[in-house]
C-alpha cells in the first residue's frame, strides 16, 4: 500500500470511530419500570373492516382486541422542551382458534415512527399514540 492509501484508510478508520463515540453518547439507558398510575393508549385497526379502535393498556395489563392480546410493560414521553417522542414497550400475542398463543411481537413501538418497530400481521395492525397517568393527564417524564 502507498501513504496515500493508509492515510485514506486511517481517516475512513477515525471517522467510523468518532460516528460510534456520537452513537454510544447519544444512547440513554433504558428503565422499564413501570410509573405507577401510567397508561398506554394505542390505535388498533382491522384491516378488513378498515375500523380503528383506541386502547387505553394499564401498565403491566393486558387487553384483548379482537383475537389479539395487547399488554402494556412500559410507556414514556419526553417532555414539551424535547422534540415529541412517545414510546412503549408492548407484547402482542394471537389467540388461535386451537387455543394456542402465538406471539406476535415484543419490542417497543415508537409514536413518531410506527412503522419502524410495528406489529406486523395480515388482519390487524397496532400502534402507539399517547403515554397517560390514571388521572386523564398526559406523562411527561424521560427514559
Amino acid at each position: 500500500m502507498t501513504g496515500l492509501h493508509i492515510r485514506a484508510l486511517r481517516s475512513f478508520a477515525l471517522g467510523i470511530a468518532i460516528a460510534a463515540t456520537f452513537v454510544l453518547v447519544s444512547i440513554r439507558p433504558v428503565d422499564v419500570q413501570a410509573k405507577p398510575g401510567s397508561d398506554v393508549v394505542v390505535r388498533a385497526l382491522e384491516k378488513i373492516t378498515a375500523r380503528t379502535t383506541d386502547i387505553t393498556i394499564p401498565i403491566g395489563e393486558s387487553v384483548l382486541f379482537k383475537h389479539i392480546e395487547i399488554t402494556a410493560r412500559a410507556c414514556d414521553k419526553t417532555p414539551p422542551e424535547e422534540p415529541p417522542e412517545v414510546k412503549a414497550f408492548l407484547e402482542v400475542n394471537e389467540q388461535t382458534p386451537e387455543g394456542e398463543i402465538k406471539p406476535l411481537f415484543s419490542g417497543w413501538m415508537f409514536a413518531s415512527s410506527p412503522g419502524l418497530n410495528g406489529l406486523e400481521h395480515a388482519v390487524y395492525d397496532v400502534w402507539v399514540i399517547d403515554c397517560k397517568t390514571s388521572s386523564g393527564e398526559a406523562s411527561s417524564g424521560s427514559l
